[in-house]
């Protein structure tokens, strides 16, 4: 089921579900009528399960319109009434089995301009304009009627379905949107701070939004028994304080008094001892936390054993690398390479960080000008769900060039993890996140958990 949400978080697979489950209802339906109505012609099936996919499979783009969609299909049908009208008082063809040659011409040529005059074109009305030519046994005049009021049903169910779920879609499914408002912050290294701010700021955006500082001692830095994971405080076996959990609670109760003040959240303090990654699930878990916000750690020159187990953990975890130059993140770039729970992810931490007021540049790179288009269609799909100031780049250019140039004029760039990339495309191509150490600007990279 965990697989399944995040299959259908991507747009793409969204659309083709809904194209599999819905339309064969809607037809269903209309089957029904047309069973019950014996002067419904089967014509009008083509049209319908043609228009329904185009509404379906693109809610957003030229055809989505529901008005225009039942105006379409019934002016097309009119012209081809029209033109057997016509044909009828040319040539006396009425009531003949084969079209006549003028009557598919005439047909085509009303709805072209009829569809064009209303802006109206859609590519089901030329279909209806020549089925009205051969409905058979059913009048010209009938199939017309019926044409509108199947198409009507088909509107309402398409317009109940993008309105009511569609567009609240990531209110419904997005993960990340519904959640992670819980932050878990291990304060580790000359980062900690900047760190438990960028976590703070992620918090506040949900009225729900909660902070937890925590520090991970080692074993041998007690001198009794043990310490349960999200103690505020540790003891000895003879009940004297542990010096070493004392300090660590005061250096995390200086920076939560910082965020609460200065960001308004909540913030609790957890102190524990033992293996840090071991540590840090367990209070995670102890915590009720979904989301892991830890400083970047490298060792020679790859990530940190402790930040590779989170990013194979079970939680959502964000590693914040900091220039340490600021606390505030308004001009956000956020690089994606294809749609998914990620993606989103990355997206819905931008907008947070940035508020009302900032932007966010959501960006995929392309190495030819044939992959534009549809990589434009997989931004809109993408920030489409999103509230904010957003605007979508595609670049033709190498990300990590990309990035060097034009990391300058963002405060913040949010990159994925590619942990969905298999061990030797990591070989052969590292992360992006380890070819870009030098740029001057805040990173933030996001690995979705399993």
């Amino acid at each position: 089921m965990v697989a399944f949400g995040r299959w259908i978080e991507n747009t793409n697979n969204l659309l083709h579900l809904s194209i599999l489950l819905i339309i064969p209802v809607l037809i269903a339906v209309v089957t029904l009528i047309s069973n019950s109505v014996s002067t419904l012609s089967f014509l009008l099936f083509p049209p319908l399960a043609s228009g329904s996919y185009t509404l379906f499979s693109d809610p957003e783009g030229r055809y989505a319109s529901p008005v225009k969609f039942v105006v379409a299909l019934t002016v097309g049908a009119l012209c081809g009434l029209v033109a057997v009208g016509f044909t009828g008082w040319a040539y006396g063809t009425t009531g003949t089995v084969l079209v006549h040659p003028s009557s598919a011409a005439l047909a085509i040529f009303l709805a072209g301009v009829t569809t064009w005059l209303l802006d109206v074109e859609a590519p089901s009305a030329f279909s209806t304009a020549l089925l009205t030519l051969v409905t058979g046994d059913v009048n010209p005049e009938e199939y017309v009627v019926s044409i509108f009021f199947a198409s009507v049903v088909i509107a309402i169910a398409f317009t109940v379905w993008r309105e009511q779920f569609y567009e609240r879609r990531a209110e419904y499914l997005y993960g990340t949107v519904r959640g992670d408002d819980h932050v878990l912050v291990p304060m580790r290294g000359e980062a900690a701070t900047q760190t438990a701010f960028f976590a703070a700021r992620l918090a506040a955006a949900h009225s729900a939004g909660k902070v937890v500082l925590l520090d991970v001692l080692p074993p041998e830095a007690t001198t009794g028994g043990d310490a349960d994971t999200g103690a505020a405080a540790d003891t000895t076996a003879g009940g004297e304080l542990d010096t070493d959990a004392d300090a660590s609670v005061e250096r995390l109760e200086s920076c939560a008094h910082k965020l609460r003040t200065q960001l308004g959240v909540p913030v609790e303090v957890a102190v524990a001892r033992g293996d840090p990654l071991t540590a840090t699930t367990e209070a995670a878990a102890n915590t009720n936390s979904d989301l892991v916000v830890v400083p970047y750690e490298e060792d020679r020159g790859l990530l940190s054993d402790y930040i590779r187990g989170l990013f194979g953990g079970t939680y959502d975890t964000v590693a914040f690398r900091s220039t340490g130059e600021t606390y505030r993140w308004r001009r956000i770039l956020v690089l994606v390479s294809r749609p998914g729970d990620a993606a989103h992810a990355m997206i819905d931490f931008a907008t947070r960080l940035a508020g009302k007021t900032g932007s966010v540049s959501v960006t995929t790179c392309i190495s030819s000008e044939v992959e534009r288009r549809p990589a434009e269609s997989k931004l809109a799909n993408l920030v489409e769900t999103a509230d904010g100031n957003i605007e979508t780049r595609v670049a033709r250019s190498d990300v990590t060039d990309f990035i060097t140039s034009n990391a300058a004029t963002y405060d913040l760039v949010v990159l994925g993890s590619s942990g969905d990339r298999s061990p030797a495309s990591r070989f052969i191509s590292p992360p992006t996140f380890e070819r870009i150490r030098e740029i001057d600007c805040d990173v933030s990279v996001f690995d979705r958990g399993h």
